[in-house]
């Protein structure tokens, strides 16, 4: 379910109005509408204006249960991502070993080169 409809779905589960919503968050009923209909994506801000005025908790605008939503598992390691298994572990151990044994000045060498490299892949994606 798409956000903006879950935003809708709580609201009239509330018996409330947009103008309610409106009252509620400072937001106008006009951008209340926009978003209810998928034709504006709200900021996280704007977000948490909506959960508040909904009185519900913010994970609760992206997640149906009426429960906590199951904890992500993690492995025995620590990582849950590429780095949790197969190649990505060995690169990972040897990367987090390297930078370990790296001097400060080294760090933000290393820090400088990688902020250097996404910027230039950003603006040949552009």
């Amino acid at each position: 379910m798409l956000v903006c409809e879950r935003i809708r779905q709580l609201r009239e589960s509330k018996n409330l109005s947009q103008g309610d919503i409106e009252e509620r968050t400072g937001l106008l009923r006009c951008y209340v509408s926009r978003v209810e209909n998928g034709h504006t994506v709200p900021s996280l801000e704007t977000l948490e204006k909506f959960a508040r005025a909904l009185e519900v908790s913010l994970y609760q605008l992206f997640y149906e249960g009426h429960e906590l939503p199951p904890a992500k598992k993690i492995s025995q390691n620590g990582t849950s991502d590429w780095a949790s298994r197969g190649s990505g572990l060995r690169a990972f151990e040897r990367m987090r070993q390297a930078v370990s044994q790296m001097t400060d000045p080294e760090r933000n060498l290393l820090l400088e080169i990688t902020k250097t490299v996404v910027r230039r892949k950003r603006i040949k994606k552009s």
